[in-house]
């Protein structure tokens, strides 16, 4: 197939090109810049120059593409979030409307969703009053209603951790916030007994899922990449503590905000989530490393 892949330079698009290209599939990549744009033609890959923001060039890498994956998203937008998330929107709806009726596969990236005193599958919606989730689950809503237009769409749910070592180094998502919070205030925290649980993901692994879902999934799928059903946040911030050379301390909820700051809600967030679902669907197996082998063998 002839795959266009939004965000194709990023940390998790750029290891899906690299899985479409090695599973003999052509692929067009949106970059914005003349510097990503050489490292995707580096690839093997042909560059389509645009942006999000830019709804022509995303319909016109639609139209000359058998399947579309779309894993970009502006991160860089935090204190902006309901802004990011209105464009983002507006690429998955003007990406859909070329789609429609063509019964083509059109993947998004979303996350993996939190429940009430359970491990999240696949069925799940989650929890909307977090803030957060309110702001993005529209997204999902908006790709999956699209298979009721003729178009074989999936959400591929990402958890908050995706780690592994990309051409910037190691990442982690969740994580790397933690570690970088550890470097400043010289301390590892984790939030009263530190049992709130995390999924997590190699990246590698959830390449190989978008492309599975492309493939494969039928319309209207959820699926999970979920590779560590929960990782304690205890036991995460002992490896950053082990790795960084700090000590590990408790914060009380009076001190969250202090310490995390914008990040206090999520992290605070108890949130496993299950692939059982998409691992019986699609036989998706992850093989990476786990989360904190992983930051222990390549945190510097």
């Amino acid at each position: 197939m002839r795959i266009f892949v939004t965000g194709a330079t990023g940390f998790i698009g750029s290891a899906t090109v690299r899985e479409l290209l090695g599973a003999g599939h052509q692929v067009l990549g949106l970059v914005r810049s003349d510097a990503n744009a050489a490292a995707l033609a580096a690839t093997g890959a042909t560059v389509v120059r645009g942006s999000l923001e830019d709804l022509d060039g995303l319909r016109r890498g639609a139209e000359a593409a058998d399947a579309v994956i779309h894993t970009a998203f502006i991160h860089n937008n935090f204190a902006d979030f309901a802004t990011s998330c209105a464009v983002d929107q507006r690429a998955i709806s003007a990406i859909g409307d070329v789609l429609a009726g063509s019964h083509r596969p059109f993947a998004i990236a979303s996350g993996t969703p939190a429940v009430r005193g359970g491990v999240a599958t696949e069925r799940d919606i989650g929890d909307r009053s977090n803030p957060v989730s309110a702001l993005r689950a529209p997204a999902e809503d908006l790709v999956l209603a699209l298979a009721d237009r003729g178009v074989r769409t999936s959400s591929v749910r990402l958890p908050r951790c995706v780690h592994g070592t990309g051409e910037q180094g190691w990442r982690g998502g969740i994580a790397t916030h933690l570690i970088q919070l550890a470097l400043e205030k010289r301390v590892a925290a984790y939030i009263g007994d530190g049992a709130q649980r995390w999924p997590a993901v190699h990246r590698l692994d959830a390449a190989r899922l978008f492309r599975l879902a492309i493939e494969q999934a039928p319309a209207g799928t959820r699926v999970h990449a979920v590779g560590d059903e929960g990782v304690a946040m205890r036991d995460l911030a002992a490896a950053i503590g082990r790795r960084l050379g700090v000590p590990v301390a408790s914060k009380s909820a009076d001190e969250v905000q202090a310490h995390f700051g914008v990040f206090g809600a999520i992290v605070g967030t108890d949130q496993p989530a299950s692939s059982a679902l998409t691992r019986e669907l699609l036989g998706w197996q992850p093989a990476g490393t786990g989360l904190i082998a992983d930051l222990e063998a390549n945190v510097p």
